[in-house]
């Protein structure tokens, strides 16, 4: 599939085959999995995100709408990154499995009595059984990229990263209902510095 999209520059079918993809992906993600997250995020005090490489890019946009909506949000390695400690939660992005930072940082945050949301497309992972909210994506990531089992059209873990923005942004309006922000509010919190 991947050959035959590309060769003949026939990127409307290729974006097409990609599209399709990310909703065969959001219709097997676990609507309750995803309401329970967004429950324990909208009762969270501060909120430490985490991922690697271009699924701490997902995360970082993931904060920002976060901060929009006014909660007291930062990234694990930012210097702004506080403690957290009881009633506070980490939530990290595990696409493939297997990640040593991410279970080190689970670690942490379990024994300082923080909350873990964790999102993981492989739901066999270690990890998983540690957290306290888990939602599967269950879209190609580097872990399954190579040989029969590379199915997307998009190269890597494209899939998973692709479908953790559209699935924050479905999280972000779940949230801004559940907490009462109006769109003006998220609006103002914006940055103004661009």
């Amino acid at each position: 599939m991947v050959a035959t999209a590309i060769a003949g520059s026939t990127v409307p079918s290729a974006l097409k085959g990609a599209l399709d993809e990310l909703g065969s992906v959001a219709d097997r993600i676990d609507a309750a999995a995803v309401d329970a997250a967004c429950a324990r995020i909208a009762e969270s005090g501060k909120i430490a995100l985490y991922g690697c490489g271009r699924e701490g890019l997902q995360m970082r946009g993931f904060a920002m709408r976060l901060f929009h909506l006014g909660l007291d949000v930062a990234m694990v390695g930012d210097i702004n990154a506080p403690a957290l400690g009881q009633g506070d939660l980490l939530i990290c992005s595990n696409g493939p499995g297997g990640l040593k930072t991410v279970a080190a940082l689970m670690e942490t945050a379990r024994a300082a009595g923080a909350s873990i949301l964790l999102l993981t497309a492989q739901a066999s992972v270690a990890e998983a059984s540690g957290a306290d909210n888990v939602v599967i994506v269950p879209a190609q990531t580097m872990a399954d990229d190579q040989g029969a089992s590379a199915t997307s059209v998009l190269p890597m873990g494209s899939l998973y990263e692709g479908a953790l923005f559209v699935l924050f942004e479905v999280m972000v309006l779940t949230l801004r209902e559940r907490l009462g922000v109006t769109a003006e509010a998220m609006r103002a919190r914006h940055t103004n510095l661009e």
